[in-house]
């Protein structure tokens, strides 16, 4: 019975460091982006969906946003400034035509991942949110980080500076 007890155990502790070792293998790479340190957080693909767009040729793109707890709840109950602590991630894929479904368009290739994540003290040059951009799990060059901030102050400072709106 003892024997039984003791490879249970060490059963369920195989288990768990084979889980583990998955589970950090599949993860991003945590290189932080430049200009902010932003890096790609762990468990993104786990969020919830906030919302779908499309961007227009020529970046001809399919785009899904996700975001933490924190940032859902805040879009739920319709609540600006963001608080700190909402993250939110853009996966970005190329357009591609569905081969099982002529009408239907898919996501093709992956493009990026951008992140946003808000911390209204170490980000307060930037109205509070931090960003990064990357290609492969790796950042972008510090020239395309310079043209996030710019871009979300000429078109959304009534929102946060956040272009995506939650789709119930």
């Amino acid at each position: 019975m003892k024997i039984a007890a003791i490879s249970s155990v060490i059963i369920c502790g195989l288990a768990v460091a084979v889980a583990a070792t998955f589970s950090q293998a599949t993860e991003p790479a945590s290189n932080p982006a430049p200009i902010y340190g932003v890096t790609i957080p762990k468990g993104y693909r786990d969020w919830k969906f906030v919302a779908p767009a499309q961007e227009a040729p020529p970046l001809d793109e399919l785009r899904a946003v996700l975001g933490n707890d924190i940032a859902i709840n805040a879009y739920k109950a319709g609540k600006l400034p963001f608080p700190d602590g909402s993250v939110l991630v853009k996966l970005a894929y190329k357009r591609k035509q569905s081969e099982e479904f002529a009408p239907a368009t898919i996501p093709g290739a992956p493009t990026t991942v951008q992140v946003m994540v808000k911390d209204s003290k170490k980000y307060a040059d930037s109205h509070g949110w931090g960003f990064g951009r990357f290609v492969d799990g790796k950042p972008v060059d510090e020239a395309q980080h310079k043209t996030c901030l710019s871009c979300h102050e000429g078109n959304v400072v009534d929102h946060d500076y956040v272009f995506t709106r939650y789709a119930p």
